[in-house]
Protein backbone atom coordinates (compact mmCIF):
# COMPACT_ATOMS: atom_id res chain seq x y z
CA UNK A 1 0.00 0.00 0.00
CA UNK A 2 2.83 2.36 0.91
CA UNK A 3 4.49 2.09 -2.89
CA UNK A 4 1.02 2.78 -4.03
CA UNK A 5 0.29 5.76 -2.53
CA UNK A 6 3.99 6.76 -2.79
CA UNK A 7 3.49 6.27 -6.99
CA UNK A 8 0.17 8.07 -6.71
CA UNK A 9 1.61 10.74 -5.66
CA UNK A 10 4.76 10.77 -8.12
CA UNK A 11 2.12 10.40 -11.22
CA UNK A 12 0.06 13.33 -9.31
CA UNK A 13 2.89 15.71 -9.26
CA UNK A 14 4.42 15.18 -12.78
CA UNK A 15 0.69 15.43 -13.87
CA UNK A 16 0.19 18.68 -12.15
CA UNK A 17 3.87 20.53 -12.30
CA UNK A 18 6.18 19.74 -15.49
CA UNK A 19 3.64 18.68 -17.83
CA UNK A 20 1.39 21.48 -17.79
CA UNK A 21 4.54 24.01 -17.89
CA UNK A 22 5.64 22.25 -21.32
CA UNK A 23 2.36 22.21 -22.90
CA UNK A 24 1.76 25.65 -22.69
CA UNK A 25 5.57 26.09 -24.34
CA UNK A 26 4.14 24.06 -27.28
CA UNK A 27 2.66 25.47 -30.89
CA UNK A 28 0.20 22.20 -32.01
CA UNK A 29 -2.45 23.31 -29.70
CA UNK A 30 -3.20 26.45 -31.47
CA UNK A 31 -3.57 24.35 -34.28
CA UNK A 32 -5.71 21.47 -32.97
CA UNK A 33 -7.43 23.54 -29.78
CA UNK A 34 -10.21 20.40 -30.21
CA UNK A 35 -7.30 18.18 -29.45
CA UNK A 36 -5.88 20.06 -26.73
CA UNK A 37 -9.12 20.56 -24.79
CA UNK A 38 -9.30 17.20 -24.48
CA UNK A 39 -5.28 16.51 -23.29
CA UNK A 40 -6.01 19.22 -20.75
CA UNK A 41 -8.99 17.69 -19.44
CA UNK A 42 -7.27 14.07 -19.36
CA UNK A 43 -4.81 15.63 -17.03
CA UNK A 44 -7.00 17.05 -14.70
CA UNK A 45 -8.72 13.98 -14.17
CA UNK A 46 -5.38 11.67 -13.58
CA UNK A 47 -4.89 14.29 -10.92
CA UNK A 48 -8.12 14.17 -9.14
CA UNK A 49 -8.17 10.56 -9.69
CA UNK A 50 -4.59 10.28 -7.94
CA UNK A 51 -5.61 12.24 -5.20
CA UNK A 52 -9.35 10.36 -4.70
CA UNK A 53 -7.66 6.54 -4.90
CA UNK A 54 -5.22 7.72 -2.89
CA UNK A 55 -7.64 9.13 -0.04
CA UNK A 56 -9.57 5.79 -0.31
CA UNK A 57 -6.39 3.63 0.12
CA UNK A 58 -5.39 5.76 2.91
CA UNK A 59 -8.60 5.73 4.45
CA UNK A 60 -8.97 2.32 4.15
CA UNK A 61 -5.66 2.15 6.31
CA UNK A 62 -6.44 4.32 8.89
CA UNK A 63 -9.64 3.30 9.63
CA UNK A 64 -10.86 -0.05 9.86
CA UNK A 65 -14.64 0.35 9.27
CA UNK A 66 -13.79 2.05 5.73
CA UNK A 67 -11.11 -1.01 5.18
CA UNK A 68 -14.35 -3.15 5.91
CA UNK A 69 -16.67 -1.51 3.44
CA UNK A 70 -14.34 -0.85 0.86
CA UNK A 71 -12.80 -4.01 0.46
CA UNK A 72 -16.14 -6.16 1.86
CA UNK A 73 -16.59 -7.98 -1.75
CA UNK A 74 -13.14 -8.51 -1.82
CA UNK A 75 -11.05 -12.19 -1.02
CA UNK A 76 -8.59 -12.37 1.77
CA UNK A 77 -5.83 -12.74 -0.27
CA UNK A 78 -7.16 -9.24 -2.02
CA UNK A 79 -7.00 -7.30 1.11
CA UNK A 80 -3.76 -8.80 2.23
CA UNK A 81 -2.05 -7.70 -0.50
CA UNK A 82 -2.62 -4.22 0.27
CA UNK A 83 -1.13 -4.56 3.59
CA UNK A 84 -3.58 -2.79 5.35
CA UNK A 85 -3.25 -3.48 8.91
CA UNK A 86 -1.08 -0.59 10.16
CA UNK A 87 -0.98 2.63 9.18
CA UNK A 88 2.23 4.62 9.25
CA UNK A 89 2.09 8.53 10.85
CA UNK A 90 2.61 9.68 7.17
CA UNK A 91 -0.38 7.69 5.75
CA UNK A 92 -2.58 9.29 8.23
CA UNK A 93 -1.10 12.63 7.84
CA UNK A 94 -1.62 12.23 3.79
CA UNK A 95 -5.57 10.86 4.12
CA UNK A 96 -6.47 14.09 6.83
CA UNK A 97 -4.94 15.99 3.91
CA UNK A 98 -6.33 14.41 0.86
CA UNK A 99 -10.02 14.66 2.98
CA UNK A 100 -9.35 18.54 3.97
CA UNK A 101 -8.71 18.71 -0.16
CA UNK A 102 -11.64 16.78 -1.10
CA UNK A 103 -14.00 18.79 0.71
CA UNK A 104 -12.45 21.57 -0.66
CA UNK A 105 -12.81 20.85 -3.98
CA UNK A 106 -16.66 19.94 -3.54
CA UNK A 107 -16.73 23.08 -1.92
CA UNK A 108 -15.76 24.98 -4.78
CA UNK A 109 -16.96 23.58 -7.33
CA UNK A 110 -20.51 23.80 -5.95
CA UNK A 111 -19.86 27.50 -4.96
CA UNK A 112 -19.05 28.09 -8.81
CA UNK A 113 -22.36 26.20 -9.80
CA UNK A 114 -24.36 28.33 -7.34
CA UNK A 115 -22.38 31.47 -9.05
CA UNK A 116 -22.87 30.25 -12.35
CA UNK A 117 -26.44 29.85 -11.88
CA UNK A 118 -27.50 33.56 -9.97
CA UNK A 119 -25.14 34.94 -12.85
CA UNK A 120 -27.14 33.27 -15.88
CA UNK A 121 -30.37 34.11 -13.80
CA UNK A 122 -29.22 37.69 -13.64
CA UNK A 123 -28.68 37.73 -16.79
CA UNK A 124 -32.10 36.05 -18.78
CA UNK A 125 -34.10 38.89 -16.27
CA UNK A 126 -32.21 41.33 -17.94
CA UNK A 127 -32.26 39.69 -21.52
CA UNK A 128 -36.22 39.65 -20.80
CA UNK A 129 -36.27 43.22 -20.04
CA UNK A 130 -34.62 44.05 -22.88
CA UNK A 131 -36.14 41.59 -25.25
CA UNK A 132 -38.50 43.31 -27.20
CA UNK A 133 -42.90 42.76 -26.94
CA UNK A 134 -44.03 40.38 -28.91
CA UNK A 135 -47.37 40.77 -30.60
CA UNK A 136 -50.53 39.73 -28.88
CA UNK A 137 -51.68 35.96 -29.53
CA UNK A 138 -47.59 35.02 -30.42
CA UNK A 139 -46.04 32.58 -27.85
CA UNK A 140 -44.70 34.38 -24.73
CA UNK A 141 -41.60 31.72 -24.82
CA UNK A 142 -38.77 32.98 -26.47
CA UNK A 143 -37.35 30.94 -29.42
CA UNK A 144 -33.82 29.94 -29.80
CA UNK A 145 -32.71 33.06 -31.27
CA UNK A 146 -33.38 36.00 -29.75
CA UNK A 147 -33.01 39.80 -31.53
CA UNK A 148 -32.17 42.97 -29.26
CA UNK A 149 -32.11 46.54 -30.25
CA UNK A 150 -28.90 47.24 -29.62
CA UNK A 151 -26.62 49.66 -31.89
CA UNK A 152 -23.21 48.25 -31.63
CA UNK A 153 -22.80 44.53 -33.08
CA UNK A 154 -22.80 41.76 -30.61
CA UNK A 155 -23.68 38.45 -30.37
CA UNK A 156 -23.37 35.79 -27.97
CA UNK A 157 -24.69 32.03 -26.34
CA UNK A 158 -26.65 32.38 -23.21
CA UNK A 159 -26.52 28.47 -21.93
CA UNK A 160 -29.24 27.45 -19.82
CA UNK A 161 -32.03 24.83 -20.81
CA UNK A 162 -32.66 25.26 -23.47
CA UNK A 163 -29.33 27.63 -24.26
CA UNK A 164 -30.36 30.58 -26.53
CA UNK A 165 -28.20 32.47 -29.11
CA UNK A 166 -28.73 36.09 -28.72
CA UNK A 167 -27.78 38.92 -31.91
CA UNK A 168 -28.51 42.40 -31.82
CA UNK A 169 -30.08 44.54 -34.67
CA UNK A 170 -26.29 46.55 -35.10
CA UNK A 171 -25.01 42.57 -35.81
CA UNK A 172 -27.68 42.39 -38.54
CA UNK A 173 -27.31 45.61 -40.11
CA UNK A 174 -23.10 45.34 -40.18
CA UNK A 175 -22.90 41.87 -41.08
CA UNK A 176 -23.31 39.94 -44.34
CA UNK A 177 -25.44 36.93 -44.54
CA UNK A 178 -22.08 34.65 -44.89
CA UNK A 179 -20.89 36.92 -42.06
CA UNK A 180 -24.14 36.61 -39.69
CA UNK A 181 -23.74 32.10 -40.28
CA UNK A 182 -20.23 31.85 -39.70
CA UNK A 183 -20.82 34.01 -36.05
CA UNK A 184 -24.06 32.16 -35.23
CA UNK A 185 -22.10 29.13 -36.16
CA UNK A 186 -19.27 30.08 -33.53
CA UNK A 187 -21.93 30.18 -30.71
CA UNK A 188 -23.21 26.86 -31.91
CA UNK A 189 -20.22 25.31 -31.59
CA UNK A 190 -20.03 26.41 -27.80
CA UNK A 191 -23.28 25.11 -27.52
CA UNK A 192 -22.59 21.68 -29.23
CA UNK A 193 -19.25 21.13 -26.85
CA UNK A 194 -20.82 22.37 -23.80
CA UNK A 195 -17.54 25.07 -23.24
CA UNK A 196 -19.60 26.54 -19.92
CA UNK A 197 -18.93 23.43 -18.23
CA UNK A 198 -15.34 23.39 -18.78
CA UNK A 199 -14.85 26.76 -18.43
CA UNK A 200 -17.03 26.69 -14.96
CA UNK A 201 -14.52 23.44 -14.11
CA UNK A 202 -11.70 25.31 -14.97
CA UNK A 203 -12.32 28.64 -12.96
CA UNK A 204 -13.39 26.96 -9.87
CA UNK A 205 -10.08 24.59 -9.89
CA UNK A 206 -8.47 27.56 -10.52
CA UNK A 207 -9.70 29.76 -7.50
CA UNK A 208 -9.71 26.58 -5.27
CA UNK A 209 -6.15 26.18 -5.95
CA UNK A 210 -4.62 28.79 -7.53
CA UNK A 211 -0.55 27.93 -6.78
CA UNK A 212 -0.76 24.58 -8.36
CA UNK A 213 0.25 25.03 -12.16
CA UNK A 214 -2.23 22.77 -13.80
CA UNK A 215 -5.14 24.30 -12.54
CA UNK A 216 -3.65 27.97 -12.99
CA UNK A 217 -2.94 26.89 -16.70
CA UNK A 218 -5.89 25.26 -17.46
CA UNK A 219 -8.36 28.10 -16.47
CA UNK A 220 -6.06 30.42 -18.81
CA UNK A 221 -5.56 27.99 -21.55
CA UNK A 222 -9.49 26.64 -21.62
CA UNK A 223 -10.47 29.96 -22.02
CA UNK A 224 -8.48 30.40 -25.03
CA UNK A 225 -8.66 27.01 -26.52
CA UNK A 226 -12.99 27.38 -26.95
CA UNK A 227 -12.45 30.12 -28.88
CA UNK A 228 -10.20 28.74 -31.41
CA UNK A 229 -12.16 25.74 -31.48
CA UNK A 230 -15.58 27.83 -32.10
CA UNK A 231 -13.38 29.48 -34.32
CA UNK A 232 -12.36 26.49 -36.07
CA UNK A 233 -16.28 25.08 -36.58
CA UNK A 234 -17.22 28.51 -38.01
CA UNK A 235 -13.91 28.72 -41.03
CA UNK A 236 -15.03 24.90 -41.63
CA UNK A 237 -18.29 25.85 -42.78
CA UNK A 238 -18.31 28.99 -43.65
CA UNK A 239 -14.56 29.45 -44.64
CA UNK A 240 -11.86 31.57 -42.62
CA UNK A 241 -11.32 34.57 -44.62
CA UNK A 242 -15.77 35.10 -44.14
CA UNK A 243 -14.86 33.75 -40.35
CA UNK A 244 -12.11 36.99 -39.53
CA UNK A 245 -13.91 39.43 -41.94
CA UNK A 246 -17.17 38.27 -39.18
CA UNK A 247 -15.38 38.35 -36.51
CA UNK A 248 -13.39 41.69 -37.39
CA UNK A 249 -17.34 43.47 -38.14
CA UNK A 250 -18.00 42.66 -34.86
CA UNK A 251 -15.65 43.41 -32.58
CA UNK A 252 -14.01 46.44 -34.06
CA UNK A 253 -15.87 48.88 -31.97
CA UNK A 254 -13.64 47.24 -29.04
CA UNK A 255 -10.19 47.48 -30.41
CA UNK A 256 -9.97 44.60 -32.16
CA UNK A 257 -6.56 45.11 -33.43
CA UNK A 258 -4.96 46.66 -30.77
CA UNK A 259 -2.38 45.70 -29.11
CA UNK A 260 -3.49 45.74 -25.25
CA UNK A 261 -3.41 42.52 -22.82
CA UNK A 262 -7.62 42.35 -22.82
CA UNK A 263 -8.54 42.60 -26.90
CA UNK A 264 -4.74 40.76 -27.57
CA UNK A 265 -6.63 37.22 -28.13
CA UNK A 266 -9.25 38.58 -30.71
CA UNK A 267 -5.68 40.05 -32.37
CA UNK A 268 -4.46 36.27 -32.56
CA UNK A 269 -7.74 34.85 -33.35
CA UNK A 270 -7.47 37.06 -36.36
CA UNK A 271 -4.56 36.35 -37.23
CA UNK A 272 -4.68 32.96 -37.16
CA UNK A 273 -8.21 32.75 -39.30
CA UNK A 274 -6.17 35.09 -41.83
CA UNK A 275 -3.37 32.66 -42.13
CA UNK A 276 -4.28 29.16 -40.79
CA UNK A 277 -1.67 27.42 -39.27
CA UNK A 278 -1.15 23.60 -40.75
CA UNK A 279 -3.08 21.10 -39.09
CA UNK A 280 -2.30 17.61 -37.55
CA UNK A 281 -2.59 14.71 -39.78
CA UNK A 282 -6.00 12.64 -39.30
CA UNK A 283 -3.74 10.15 -37.49
CA UNK A 284 -1.72 12.41 -35.03
CA UNK A 285 -4.97 13.90 -34.07
CA UNK A 286 -6.18 9.83 -33.52
CA UNK A 287 -2.58 8.77 -31.56
CA UNK A 288 -2.87 12.01 -29.43
CA UNK A 289 -6.59 11.38 -28.18
CA UNK A 290 -6.05 7.83 -27.58
CA UNK A 291 -2.36 9.01 -25.75
CA UNK A 292 -4.25 11.68 -23.80
CA UNK A 293 -7.67 9.09 -23.21
CA UNK A 294 -5.08 6.58 -21.65
CA UNK A 295 -3.06 8.77 -19.18
CA UNK A 296 -5.95 8.53 -16.36
CA UNK A 297 -6.06 4.80 -16.64
CA UNK A 298 -2.72 5.41 -14.81
CA UNK A 299 -3.86 5.76 -11.45
CA UNK A 300 -6.37 3.68 -11.85
CA UNK A 301 -3.86 0.37 -12.94
CA UNK A 302 -1.59 1.77 -10.15
CA UNK A 303 -4.39 1.11 -7.21
CA UNK A 304 -6.28 -2.05 -8.73
CA UNK A 305 -2.39 -3.53 -9.50
CA UNK A 306 -1.96 -5.45 -5.85
CA UNK A 307 -5.64 -6.49 -5.85
CA UNK A 308 -4.95 -8.08 -9.59
CA UNK A 309 -1.60 -9.57 -8.60
CA UNK A 310 -3.12 -11.72 -5.68
CA UNK A 311 -6.40 -13.08 -7.41
CA UNK A 312 -5.58 -16.66 -8.01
Amino acid sequence: MTYCLLLLSVVAVTAAVPVPRALTRTKWPEREPAVALWVWQCLVATVLLCCLTALALGAAAVFGTVRAQLFAPAPPAVTAAYDLSHASPWTTVLTVLLACGAAWTTAVLGRELVEARRRRARARAHLRDRAPDLPAGLPEGRGPLLVLEEEYPDAWWMPGSPPQLIVTTGALQRLTDHQLDAVLTHERGHARARHDWLLHLSAALAAGFPRIPLFAHFCEQTHRLVELSADDTASRRCGHLTTALALIELNQHRGVLSCSSSHRLLGERVDRLLEPPPRLGRRHRALTTAAASLVPLVPLLITFAPGLTALP
